[in-house]
């Protein structure tokens, strides 16, 4: 009989950018990340915790500053401007959306236009209540909360709910 020395456990942070990382591969929306910064003449660099980040990103659309594919974050900035301290709210905030890739492939891009749409429906704002923003912090991400629409708030009085409370329930 041989002692097995006693192992410490990797703490789950540790291993979930690993998985991220390898989810994001296989469901191939990293390589489409990676396709996306070559094509815009973007130059591709490790970042942390399996996150690539391309910078230099030269195209018009999206307008945003940065934006994540699979496990790629492409900035129209330098790589050293996202990874620096100031702005790790904004790389976690990022690394979520490579989460979201991760759990979802190929069917975030469905999920998150329909989820851009409804938030444009209901605030005029694509990030406002578009549950992928939200769960990525939308502070972290630059993104302001909006209030609801006018007529919203109208059909929530007409249905018995307000804006604020959760939607009415009916005891069985």
């Amino acid at each position: 009989m041989t002692d097995n020395p006693p192992t410490t456990p990797r703490p789950p942070l540790r291993r979930w950018p690993l998985a991220r990382a390898v989810l994001t591969a296989v469901n191939g929306t990293t390589l489409v990340g990676l396709g996306v910064a070559v094509l815009a003449g973007a130059r591709v660099r490790r970042g942390r915790h399996g996150i690539l980040v391309a910078e230099g990103y030269r195209r018009r659309v999206p307008p945003a500053t940065c934006f994540t594919v699979g496990s790629v974050v492409i900035t129209r900035r330098t790589a050293d401007w996202l990874l620096h301290d100031s702005r790790s709210e904004l790389l976690a905030h990022e690394s979520r959306h490579a989460g979201q890739y991760a759990v979802l492939g190929p069917l975030f891009w469905p999920a998150y236009w329909a989820a851009c749409g409804y938030s444009w429906l209901v605030t005029g704002s694509y990030g406002a209540r578009n549950a992928f923003e939200r769960h990525a912090g939308l502070e972290r991400g630059g993104y302001a909360d909006a209030p609801l629409r006018p007529w919203v708030h109208r059909l929530r009085r007409r249905r018995g709910t307000s804006p604020e409370a959760p939607e009415a329930t009916t005891a069985d």
